[in-house]
């Protein structure tokens, strides 16, 4: 993934049983979630490895949607999933589902009663977790345990059949309740659920648990390499005495530290919380950690890729400053947004000695990243908007924007002197009036006035009002989920700010959906999906300033 730090241990896995032609040299990953929520940017870390690792090894990745508890699961997250994928930049080879293999899935449960390695338990919930015993003492064996063969296979029958009540019944793998793992404690590997689920409709009552379907459907597919979080390694015991006893094809489970990030949560269910509960306005919602938060952000895929890449893999888990997030999609951005100008806080300057009526049409620079690139208009005249906080009554030293007496540069224009300010009768500046010196046009000037401020201004008559939505971060802690109570807690009051009198060039009229821009001096913004022509919405994606990459550099 990253020949600069060196090859991760996967990739030396994968090298090593390439080499040995294992698996005939085939290398297939798959991505496995559950439609139960939209993905977050901890998936992306997962997907952009295991597709990244394929195509790396020239192999395949399968999306497959672990979809065993129909409860959760809603085709509207199946899709959110696909469209997610796609955007960050992969294809998958085939689109599978769990509930394509419960058929299978349950013949292997078959095997396994006839094999004497499962059992029908009329036990309760909670009588089976009081039998479990703990990691240091071992568990009691289920009265139900030693039932014959035939009675298991007949009644795990009518479960199918919808005879029991949810919660009757259950199938157990039959293992040893003294293991040191608890999780060889004779699992449960089917559940009764009469629930409709949003594939196989009410076909189904009975439905594997997650341990029982993983491996078997990884087994199915014949995944070479099948990558989890660090989360599964306890479970990769029983991933692998599945395989063992039901004779099937050998998939090898891998794991890895997964992604935490700062001020934020990644839990699925507290996510769903600040839905429900109306604490963001929804998945997308522009401050969620969710792919298609940040997608509505303005964060681009390149930004995300770059991100997982910079943090690499390891088998350790840790906590990765989201400001590495930001850096990422900084330098994207910086790249390819355009440059325009917005002014946030409008105040009035009136240039006195420029001629009444006359307008005229200055070139700006779309990018200076991309020098000999395309320039757009900036219309140019006597009134303008210039931002509140760049002009200073009375001002202090090092003060280098507007007061009086004081020159500055306008951007891609003039330098001005301020002569004098008006207030209204509330004591509010509402009009700064200067003089413009017209032998100093950027590009050609001749003033030899040397000033150290350059400001950005939107000529007056032609402004367009726009609104901007300052999004912060979620959570005013590190890591709220670690705090005492709820971590609802700790949201961030400050986390939107809404701008609704800013104005800016006319250029921005004719943005739509996603274009990306760098206001200049604000930060970079991108056109919301609830903007009209009536009235454009920006989402600040960060502000300019860059703390991570200057920490980067001082060390």
């Amino acid at each position: 993934m990253s020949a600069e730090k060196g090859p991760n241990f996967l990739e030396e896995i994968i090298t090593e049983d390439v080499k040995n032609n294992k698996h005939e040299g085939r290398v297939l990953t798959r991505f496995p979630p559950e439609p139960n929520g939209y993905l977050h940017i901890g998936h992306s870390k997962s997907i952009c490895l295991n597709f990244g690792l394929a195509r790396q090894f020239g192999g395949k990745t399968n999306l497959r949607f672990d979809d065993t508890n129909p409860e959760a699961e809603e085709t509207e997250y199946v899709e959110s999933i696909k469209e997610d994928i796609k955007w960050l930049g992969f294809e998958w080879a085939n689109e599978f589902y769990a509930s394509d293999y419960f058929e299978k899935i349950y013949e292997f449960a078959r095997v396994l009663i006839k094999k004497g390695l499962a059992y029908v338990d009329d036990s309760t919930s909670e009588q089976i977790a009081s039998t479990k015993g703990t990691p240091t003492e071992p568990g009691r064996e289920s009265p139900f345990r030693n039932r014959t063969m035939e009675e298991n296979l007949d009644l795990f029958e009518r479960m199918r059949k919808g005879e029991f009540k949810d919660g009757e019944k259950v199938l157990r793998a039959k293992i040893d309740m003294a293991s040191p793992n608890m999780h060889f404690r004779d699992p449960i590997i089917y559940r009764i659920k009469h629930s409709y689920h949003h594939r196989t409709k009410n076909e189904w009552c009975i439905y594997p648990m997650y341990d029982f379907a993983h491996g078997q459907s990884d087994s199915i597919e014949k995944i070479t390499h099948s990558i989890c979080t660090l989360e599964f390694e306890v479970h990769r015991p029983l991933y692998e005495w599945f395989i063992e006893k039901l004779e099937i094809f050998p998939s090898r489970q891998y794991e890895f530290a997964r992604l935490n990030l700062n001020y934020t949560v990644m839990s699925k269910r507290k996510l769903l919380q600040l839905v429900n509960e109306k604490y963001v306005e929804g998945w997308d919602d522009p401050r969620m950690p969710t792919i298609c938060g940040l997608r509505r952000r303005g964060y681009t895929p390149e930004s995300i890729r770059n991100f997982c890449e910079l943090i690499g893999v390891a088998r350790r888990e840790n906590i990765i400053d989201v400001g590495l997030l930001e850096h990422c999609v900084r330098e994207d951005l910086n790249k390819i947004a355009t440059r325009v100008m917005v002014v946030m806080d409008p105040v009035k300057l009136i240039i006195s000695n420029y001629p009444e009526g006359k307008e005229e049409t200055l070139a700006g620079e779309n990018n200076p990243e991309n020098p000999g690139g395309e320039l757009r208009e900036i219309p140019f005249g006597k009134e303008l908007f210039i931002e509140m906080e760049d002009f200073m009554e009375t001002p202090v030293k090092k003060f280098f924007r507007l007061g009086p007496g004081l020159f500055v540069r306008l951007k891609h224009a003039y330098i001005i002197r301020c002569d004098s300010f008006i207030k209204n009768e509330l004591g509010i500046i509402s009009e700064i009036h200067c003089t413009y010196f017209p032998e100093s046009k950027s590009g050609n000037d001749k003033s030899g006035i040397a000033v150290k401020g350059v400001i950005h201004w939107v000529f007056a008559p032609q402004a367009i009002r726009v609104e901007m939505r300052l999004y912060d971060r979620l959570f005013k802690v590190e890591n709220p989920s670690a705090e005492e109570g709820d971590f609802k807690d700790y949201l961030n009051p400050a986390s939107l700010e809404i701008i609704s009198n800013a104005v800016a060039e006319p250029f921005l009229k004719k943005s739509k959906t996603g274009d990306k821009f760098q206001f200049i001096r604000k930060g970079y913004f991108c056109v919301d999906y609830e903007s009209s022509s009536e009235k454009i919405i920006f989402n600040r994606t960060v502000p300019l300033k860059d703390g991570w990459g200057k920490e980067q550099k001082k060390n």
